[in-house]
């Protein structure tokens, strides 16, 4: 497949990711850093140790990226990190089917009460543009996670 991506998209841009220490959000932050020119990439997620791993790994881009701790549960920190964003990137859950199962309340908690969180926090903070991310897991929902193989 070849399609075009208009680059002034992202241009200049502030955009948040949570989740941002994950698979996609390392892989979205090295895409966006080398091809698309953004203001500010900040990275939210609730690993220190990712955080600092990922800071050294673009210590080319420091100043275009900010760090910020903090869970998608927490209202009050994710409208304090979307001040001034642009674009938000929600890339944050609970995605392991056995932790899951065996921790159904926390998933709810996190994926289901803390995407309501970020929504609210793109509301209250005029975000432009979000985009939300699921995984394949969750195209069958035949438990609280999708079905497993």
């Amino acid at each position: 497949m070849n399609f075009r991506v208009n680059k002034s998209i992202l241009k200049n841009k502030t955009i948040l990711i949570t989740g941002g220490t994950g698979s996609f959000g390392k892989k979205f932050v090295e895409i966006v850093l080398k091809k698309f020119n953004p203001k500010k990439i900040i990275i939210y997620s609730r690993d220190e140790l990712k955080q600092y791993e990922m800071s050294n790994t673009f210590l080319k881009f420091e100043k275009q990226l900010r760090f910020f701790i903090g869970d998608i549960r927490d209202l009050e920190r994710l409208n304090f990190a979307m001040k001034g964003v642009d674009i938000l990137i929600h890339a944050a859950a609970l995605k392991q089917v056995p932790t899951a199962e065996y921790n159904p309340f926390e998933v709810v908690k996190t994926n289901v009460m803390g995407t309501n969180n970020v929504i609210s926090a793109a509301i209250k903070n005029n975000v432009k543009k979000a985009i939300a991310l699921s995984t394949d897991k969750a195209a069958a929902p035949i438990n609280l996670y999708g079905a497993t193989k």
